[in-house]
């Protein structure tokens, strides 16, 4: 594993060309999060239940192929797996804007185009966490995530004022070429990274055995693993709750409360000013408070923050909405920054691909099962009694984690030898 510099991760040549290129994504991310569903809600005129359907079918890949992912990119050299997945959501993007402009755009487009692009972030994800630990040594992991959890944050922050304008300017589909463009710049940064990956060993890895079998390692490793195991049934709860509410968000934000474009790029990006001060918290906050408690404290206040959704009014809808949003983000990277940091150091290297696939299988799995259920309740119930009952539902994402080993640790843990 190749030692960071003297001076920390900035100096790390390879480190700063993996930021730069996620950082770059990460903006360009922010525009289809906002144009995808406006393309499907305002142009195409979805129900709801065709908006928990879109929103369903972008994360059903990690229900899909997220186990067996893993054990793919345990076997194969991760950078490669980030370049093809950075280009290929790139060249499925651009067809959105090119169906528009041919007149030929449609909702099942939009839905083939979330699956395909979901199932290649499947892999990148996967491939991502997994590298991280082959370029920074254990004791800078926290640092690493820190940095890049704040231009994440600092994309949310900028990024959807960005897409409201660009949608607002050139239409919904259009402002997609941005995050299409986005894609090919991060591919090129990972393309310049000059560090060689170290795999794990032929020794360490054991004999190659069959797919099941090595799924089978994963799924293992992370529920018999107590801290793992809480971990991720919080993460589910949590990502099935939002994932519910996000489904319908658009849509209520723009029938019930009448919000434009412009004005919900702006919402986001001020709510999202959260992240950037919770990524610049967390490694400071887990050092005082420690690691287990600030993780069962930032799971429950991310849950707290949607509660206010469903109360937002025509009279009231940018401020209620704002306030949501800054709870919910200030929370989301002091959760994460710590629990992928944990996770990370826990796990020995030849184990970093399954985990990470198990991980995102058993925690992103419930958020297409969220989307449809938010689409059927939607259906049912209206979208903000929907929006109420789901979340509601996500105040109980904390408990795992506190009913667990994970509520009193200090610190970081040693990993298990490879």
């Amino acid at each position: 594993m190749r030692s960071l510099p003297l001076g920390g991760s900035w100096r790390h040549g390879d480190f700063r060309r993996l930021w730069a290129g996620q950082t770059i994504s990460q903006f360009g991310s922010q525009v289809t999060l906002l144009a995808l569903p406006l393309v499907a809600a305002v142009l195409l005129e979805a129900s709801p239940f065709e908006m928990g359907l879109l929103a369903a079918l972008e994360m059903a890949p990690f229900l899909l192929v997220g186990l067996p992912a893993g054990v793919w990119v345990d076997r194969w050299p991760r950078r490669p797996v980030l370049i093809v997945g950075d280009v290929g959501r790139a060249l499925v993007l651009a067809s959105v804007p090119l169906a528009y402009v041919l007149g030929r755009l449609s909702l099942p487009q939009l839905y083939l185009v979330a699956f395909v692009s979901g199932t290649l972030t499947v892999f990148f994800d996967v491939a991502y966490m997994s590298y991280l630990p082959s370029l920074m040594t254990r004791d800078r992991l926290v640092e690493g995530n820190s940095k890049l959890e704040t231009t994440r944050a600092a994309a949310q922050i900028g990024g959807p004022g960005l897409a409201g304008v660009l949608i607002q300017a050139f239409s919904a589909p259009v402002a997609i070429a941005a995050d299409a463009v986005s894609f090919v710049i991060s591919a090129a940064f990972c393309l310049a990274i000059s560090s060689k990956e170290k795999l794990p060993s032929r020794e360490a890895m054991g004999k190659r055995v069959g797919m099941g079998t090595e799924i089978g390692d994963g799924l293992s490793f992370v529920l018999s693993h107590p801290l793992l195991r809480a971990i991720a049934t919080t993460t589910a709860l949590a990502n099935l709750s939002a994932s519910a509410i996000m489904a319908l968000y658009v849509l209520f934000a723009v029938r019930e409360l009448g919000l434009e474009a412009g004005m919900l790029g702006l919402i986001f990006g001020l709510a999202n000013f959260g992240f950037l001060v919770g990524a610049l918290l967390a490694e400071q906050t887990a050092r005082r408070v420690g690691v287990g408690p600030t993780i069962v404290a930032s799971s429950l206040l991310s849950a707290l923050g949607l509660l206010l959704v469903p109360l937002a009014a025509r009279s009231n809808a940018i401020a209620v909405l704002i306030a949501s949003g800054l709870i919910a983000s200030l929370a989301v990277p002091i959760y994460n920054i710590n629990q992928v940091s944990l996770r990370q150091a826990i796990c020995p290297q030849r184990l970093q691909g399954r985990m990470n696939a198990t991980m995102r299988f058993l925690v992103w799995g419930t958020m297409p099962l969220g989307s449809l259920l938010g689409g059927m309740l939607g259906e049912a119930l209206g979208l903000r009694a929907a929006l109420a009952v789901v979340a509601l539902l996500g105040l109980s994402c904390f408990l795992p984690v506190l009913f667990s080993p994970v509520h009193s640790l200090q610190q970081q843990p040693e990993p298990l030898p490879d």
